[in-house]
């Protein structure tokens, strides 16, 4: 990937009039303006990391299911207050027991090609998600399923042996269209690079490592979007990326806690920005692989915890905008259990479970050693995340105290993802990951999931916590799952396969032309088919 900067009218050319018609005067701004809204305009959006794939089932990256989330739909979705609503299925009725979901889809969905959806393109998705030969990190929620079948083509309904917490949210996954890849191999579908999906915006282009443009769908089942155009830039490096927002050359980006709290408090981008500022729905960590053998004893693990300084971090490197992460649910969430056992800054405790573990000084160096090989390793991380290359850079600086050498490497998005961590090409790794809203920690954490392009890349294996997911997602009484997930946050803290480090605040900045943008429980995206530009603020026009 190339480090580009163009401007944006290299791809916002030739001037097409809107195919989403007037605007609805029934339509409500949803924030204070005088101005109603209009149909046009582009909004920008900087990514510091390229997609991989565009079938969602196919990939794991965060890149990826941003922009695959605008053009596919599930059944179900969760509204701004975070409760499970419609979304390709109209309604649904769950039996007694808990066992049997029907769903009744929406009828007069279609796909972009113009073909109609129906329960056939749900039951391939269940079909294709479970074959052993589909290589998805997904297929756990959906192998709890006993039975599938079509009613009718608008009604699916699914049977489970035993109850499963997770199972109606379950089916918020993405709906793939059956009659472009039923039969064939999915890993070598041109949907790959080229989806087709039912959501609000379709796919035009995708030029690597540069930008993906969408283009609203004028027959979205709820009202073609007021926003024309959807462009992902994809530009590695945070500065340069700031560089773009002050030019205008992109409307949207996640802010550095230095770009939130100095550099944007200026007249510039208090004129023309607005910026939003939430305790985000994720974590950051330190991630050991659990394979190499500096890892294997959990003194080490638990020392290295001990030596690294959170409250540092946060406020060296956040500024004071996240709080610390003991495990991995957000503080403050039902299934959080804030009494686990933690690691304050303690180098003289590090030390010490260092020593238990055989590692001394032998030569004085200042480099800790057993069975004559040094304590070396090396931290890597994605390049363009500012906030995670410094706080390889502490950790660097506070492991070295100890007598731990760390190595810092960075690399670029796509290869840090598909040559180092779906290889297991790691010794340990600084990365995030999104807090789902149901607890249920399964695909990240159960020792069945460690294969390669499975979401358990540390390769960690407990017994308890296997039995304790199992059950976790095996009960609908939300008491009995929270002594669960206690205990299973209790083992992470005493394991510590993770350095938990964080859990950052979002600090978002979007251009001020963008109007109906309304803050809720769930962020800010939920309900963008609704933002829009006024008629005499618009500024780009889309191609189609």
């Amino acid at each position: 990937m190339h480090m580009i900067r163009f401007l944006i009218i290299s791809f916002l050319t030739l001037i097409l009039l809107s195919a989403c018609g007037k605007e609805n005067p029934e339509d409500k701004p949803q924030q204070m303006s005088a101005k109603p809204p209009a149909y046009g305009d582009i909004m920008v959006r900087g990514d510091i990391g390229d997609a991989s794939n565009l079938i969602p089932l196919l990939a794991s990256d965060k890149p990826s299911h941003d922009v695959a989330g605008l053009v596919y739909n599930g059944l179900v979705k969760y509204d701004k207050d975070m409760n499970i609503t419609g979304d390709l299925a109209e309604s649904w009725k769950i039996s007694a027991d808990g066992l049997i979901i029907t769903f009744h889809l929406r009828k007069g969905v279609k796909w972009h090609d113009g073909l109609p959806f129906t329960a056939a393109d749900v039951l391939y998705t269940y079909q294709v998600t479970i074959d052993p030969k589909t290589p998805t990190a997904y297929s756990g929620d959906f192998l709890k399923v006993k039975k599938a079948e079509i009613i009718d083509d608008y009604t699916f309904r699914v049977t489970y042996d035993k109850p499963f917490a997770p199972a109606l949210i379950s089916w918020g996954s993405s709906i793939l269209p059956r009659h472009l890849l039923a039969g064939k191999d999915i890993t070598k579908s041109p949907l790959k690079r080229q989806p087709i999906g039912t959501g609000p915006y379709m796919f035009k282009e995708w030029v690597a490592g540069q930008k993906i443009v969408l283009v609203s769908n004028p027959d979205y089942f709820e009202g073609c979007p007021y926003i024309d155009g959807y462009i992902t830039r994809i530009i590695p490096d945070t500065a340069t990326m700031f560089l773009e927002l002050r030019a205008q050359g992109i409307s949207y980006m996640d802010l550095t806690p230095l770009q939130y709290t100095r550099q944007t408090e200026n007249n510039l981008f208090q004129k023309n920005f607005s910026k939003y500022r939430y305790l985000g729905f994720k974590y950051t960590y330190l991630g050991y692989n659990l394979k190499n053998p500096l890892f294997t004893d959990k003194r080490v693990r638990q020392a290295i915890s001990y030596a690294i300084n959170k409250e540092e971090i946060i406020s060296g490197v956040l500024l004071g905008l996240g709080k610390p992460a003991t495990g991995p649910y957000k503080p403050g969430t039902w299934a959080y259990n804030g009494n686990v056992k933690t690691y304050p800054y303690n180098p003289q405790r590090a030390r010490e479970l260092l020593r238990e573990a055989g590692w001394i000084d032998a030569n004085s160096d200042g480099i800790l050693e057993k069975g004559g090989k040094p304590f070396v390793f090396e931290i890597i991380t994605n390049q363009g995340n500012e906030t995670r290359q410094k706080c390889a850079e502490i950790i660097q600086r506070q492991l070295k105290e100890v007598g731990v050498n760390v190595k810092i490497r960075i690399l670029e998005w796509a290869a840090f993802v598909n040559d180092f961590i779906n290889k297991r090409r790691f010794d340990a790794v600084i990365l995030g990951w999104t807090i789902t809203l149901d607890p249920d920690a399964y695909d990240v954490w159960h020792s069945s999931k460690t294969a390669p392009e499975e979401l358990n890349f540390m390769s960690y294996k407990n017994l308890e916590v296997d039995e304790l997911l199992e059950k976790g997602r095996g009960t609908f009484n939300q008491k009995e799952r929270k002594k669960y997930y206690d205990r299973f946050q209790e083992i992470l803290a005493e394991e510590q396969p993770y350095t938990f480090l964080y859990v950052p605040e979002e600090l978002i900045i979007i251009s001020n032309r963008f109007r109906g943008i309304t803050p809720a429980p769930i962020g800010l995206d939920y309900n963008f088919i609704k933002w829009y530009v006024p008629q005499d603020e618009q500024k780009f026009v889309m191609t189609r």
